[in-house]
């Protein structure tokens, strides 16, 4: 559990709105609320007992007394961090736990919601990062729950970690996903076409395989209903249309420990990022 929710803003209409769900995030955690606005030099020392943060744009300041106003019990502060605004928004997300970033929204390239700043930042952040898009609407809850991808040959107690807390502090029903080819075990990119026979069979092994490896997710989280689905569909496209009626989407995100200067996020978490409907949390693991 993160000891603040950071959020990167810089006057936009997509860092605002980042900057709500990350105050809502903040509020049902009992976490305070961090904003960030990254990037330049460092702004001059003001005496005191000058507030430092009158040196923000003021969209920024004006978003802060916003969202003080929307939740008034929450503890929000706000900074100016200098240096490039991915290496600076990394830093701030790794050491308190959770960063929420605005992605590009609804304009710029058709189908396409992520800009260059969020894309990398979410590749090279050593902690989850939230993307949210201009124009999410709502808190979400139990009638949209939290979805996420997994691989039962080899979960990620990072991925599912973050999953199930988050459908925890939501009171939300958690829906876990695996993509497989039922004839081979591995993802697919396309509809399988096996004899009915062995598709049968296989068909009937692959969800029993998802429960087993959630079993014990689900005792330390009783209190989480959880739905679990084996589809033959792309992992990409099975995420993306489950994100349609989801609070938020949890994909993966794996780091490399023999190239650790060159992190990627991988087609599936590419994919999901760039389509979803809902806000999505990459999460780094091993």
């Amino acid at each position: 559990m993160s000891h603040a929710v950071v959020v990167g803003v810089d006057g936009s209409v997509q860092s605002a709105a980042a900057a709500e769900w990350a105050a809502r995030q903040a509020q049902r955690s009992g976490c305070a609320l961090r904003m960030i606005h990254a990037g330049g030099a460092e702004p001059a020392l003001l005496p005191e007992p000058t507030d430092r943060a009158q040196s923000l744009p003021r969209p920024v300041l004006e978003l802060r007394n916003l969202l003080s106003d929307l939740l008034p019990g929450l503890e929000i502060s706000c900074e100016h961090v200098p240096g490039h605004p991915v290496n600076a928004l990394a830093a701030a997300g790794d050491r308190e736990g959770l960063l929420v970033l605005g992605s590009r929204g609804l304009g710029g390239l058709a189908g396409l919601l992520v800009g260059s700043v969020a894309l990398r930042t979410a590749a090279h952040a050593a902690c989850p990062v939230v993307l949210v898009r201009q124009g999410w609407e709502g808190d979400g809850g139990v009638q949209s729950g939290v979805v996420v991808g997994v691989d039962s040959a080899r979960l990620s107690g990072e991925v599912l970690a973050f999953a199930f807390e988050q459908a925890a502090v939501r009171g939300a029903k958690l829906r876990v996903l695996e993509s497989r080819s039922l004839s081979t075990g591995r993802y697919v990119t396309a509809a399988p076409a096996d004899p009915p026979e062995i598709m049968k069979a296989l068909a009937a092994e692959a969800p029993a395989r998802l429960e087993d490896a959630l079993a014990p997710w689900r005792e330390k989280f009783p209190e989480v209903p959880v739905k679990a689905e084996v589809t033959a569909w792309p992992a990409g496209r099975a995420l993306v249309e489950a994100s349609r009626s989801a609070s938020l989407t949890v994909v993966g995100r794996r780091t490399s420990k023999t190239r650790p200067a060159v992190p990627g996020l991988g087609a599936v978490a590419h994919a999901v990022l760039h389509h979803a409907h809902s806000p999505v949390a990459v999460v780094p693991h091993d």
